[in-house]
């Protein structure tokens, strides 16, 4: 089988990034092992201090949050503490992909979780560990610890590293690159595709047709499975996640091409399983996040649909 390997930058702390989630459901059932993830985090931020110099507080995020709702994924808009940097929260990404890879996206989307649907600052253990404890299969609390440990210091600092060299490059140049600490750096979410020699870049926030382009310029002999369908393709789509998936990330799996995500067509057809007995739902931000009933008490999905989705 030929495959294709994409290099997703990204961090759990950018709204951004959490938006662009359903097109990146649309990419895993689309097209499965034939894509080959691996995941760098981009360290927005190392301190809340340089959100809170640029103007942010608790009461303009919430503000943004509501904002960001329009784009489909469930937010949350309790006024936190303080505001959160992003530091903490990449590196207990990369401590799991060190110790537990096939996890790393489970780790991932529940610490963006945490930050988005939850009321607790993701720069500090608890908050960490409250987000984390989701994930089954993954000890929360030894993740948390190795986070200043010298080998994921290391990793973290070579990712941040890796973020930062957008500079010349098709992502500066649709304008979708940032320079906050002193390098041109990718923004969350940037994909590049590579096959062999050949690479296409879609740089920051793109709708899914960006993705499927550079795709099927890259290898058109590609599988690409169609919409899922309301019945089984839905249960089948939900195992394949580790973590589930929301609503609108449903819906836009279901879509058709250009046609926009039908956010009451999925929850309709998610609401039937429902009653079947063949997922479950739990509330999540201002929507739902939906699990096949194999998921765990505490949130993942178990076996091998997380082993697949998680792989880097």
């Amino acid at each position: 089988m030929t495959s294709i390997d994409v290099t997703h930058f990204s961090d759990p702390g950018c709204p951004w990034a959490y938006s662009s989630s359903p097109f990146l459901a649309v990419l895993r059932w689309r097209y499965g092992a034939q894509l080959n993830w691996r995941h760098v985090m981009i360290g927005l931020t190392e301190k809340a201090e340089q959100y809170e110099a640029r103007g942010y507080t608790p009461v303009r995020q919430a503000h943004g949050y509501a904002d960001f709702r329009k784009r489909g994924m469930p937010f949350s808009t309790v006024v936190k503490t303080r505001v959160s940097g992003t530091s903490r929260a990449c590196r207990a990404v990369v401590a799991t992909r060190l110790t537990a890879p096939e996890h790393e996206l489970t780790a991932f989307r529940a610490i963006q979780f945490g930050q988005f649907t939850g009321g607790k600052p993701i720069d500090e253990d608890e908050g960490l560990i409250s987000a984390l404890g989701w994930a089954e299969g993954l000890d929360a609390k030894r993740i948390v610890s190795m986070i200043d440990s010298p080998e994921v210091l290391e990793a973290y600092e070579a990712d941040r590293a890796e973020a930062r060299t957008a500079e010349g490059g098709p992502t500066e140049a649709q304008g979708r690159s940032a320079n906050s600490d002193g390098k041109v750096r990718f923004t969350a979410p940037s994909l590049i595709f590579r096959q062999g020699e050949r690479s296409l870049e879609a740089g920051g926030f793109q709708q899914y047709d960006a993705y499927d382009v550079c795709i099927a310029n890259l290898d058109p002999t590609l599988d690409r499975r169609d919409p899922a369908q309301p019945g089984d393709d839905l249960v089948e789509l939900l195992a394949s996640e580790p973590w589930g998936l929301t609503t609108r990330e449903v819906a836009q799996v279901m879509a058709g091409r250009n046609d926009p995500p039908d956010d009451l067509a999925a929850e309709d057809a998610l609401i039937d399983l429902l009653g079947d007995g063949r997922v479950r739902r739990d509330d999540l931000g201002n929507d739902a996040l939906w699990r096949p009933i194999g998921a765990g008490a505490n949130g993942a999905v178990t076996g091998r649909a997380a082993a697949t989705a998680g792989a880097r």
